[in-house]
């Protein structure tokens, strides 16, 4: 268990997109990622090496300091480390604890939520989708529907479904999302609320 991690950034805000959208939130950002995504906004979070290392009990303090208790580790990719002291602490501090993950590696940690937002940069591990509450598509080009579809296929029918558009390309592409899920209601379109509300 990683009893110190790498911290890009923690603070409290509003939950900007997916299933939870509008929620007040504590978000922890955890440094180090691989999967390298071209139009990732937070490149700044993928070597571990620039970030401080906290204790677990130094993150904890940061998040109790605000009254939402909804706690929401994210990267980065944040298991790279093993999350299960991180969770047990939040969980005994009162927080939800959610996790938004590519999936690239293994589930560590006890979550209540999961994010599960598969990049075709690093594959997912196998079976990773059983796990999620969530499955949130960036949709960068229109083939992206199909690749998303074969993830759908792979999660729970409890599953939220969200298709979400890359920022940069949101507003040729969003048009394209609103036909798909008028086609397939299954499907609910995200969107980066956060940044039209100019918050972190």
């Amino acid at each position: 268990m990683a009893e110190k991690l790498p911290i890009m950034e923690a603070f409290y805000t509003l939950q900007g997109e997916g299933a939870y959208q509008g929620s007040a939130a504590y978000f922890i950002r955890l440094g180090g990622c691989d999967v390298g995504c071209h139009w990732c906004d937070v490149k700044e979070s993928w070597d571990a090496a620039q970030h401080p290392q906290r204790t677990i009990e130094e993150i904890v303090e940061g998040a109790v300091q605000y009254p939402a208790r909804m706690a929401v580790i994210t990267g980065g990719e944040p298991l790279m480390y093993d999350l299960t002291a991180l969770t047990a602490a939040l969980r005994q501090a009162g927080f939800r604890t959610h996790l938004e993950t590519s999936g690239a590696y293994p589930l560590t940690g006890t979550w209540d939520w999961v994010c599960f937002s598969p990049k075709k940069f690093k594959n997912p591990t196998k079976d990773f989708g059983k796990a999620a509450q969530e499955l949130k598509v960036i949709v960068y080009n229109k083939s992206d529907f199909a690749w998303a579809e074969q993830f759908a296929a792979q999660v729970p029918t409890t599953c939220e479904l969200l298709l979400q558009p890359e920022w940069s390309k949101s507003n040729d592409l969003l048009p394209h999302l609103i036909d798909y899920v008028k086609a397939n209601p299954k499907w609910k379109v995200s969107l980066q609320t956060h940044k039209y509300m100019d918050i972190p």
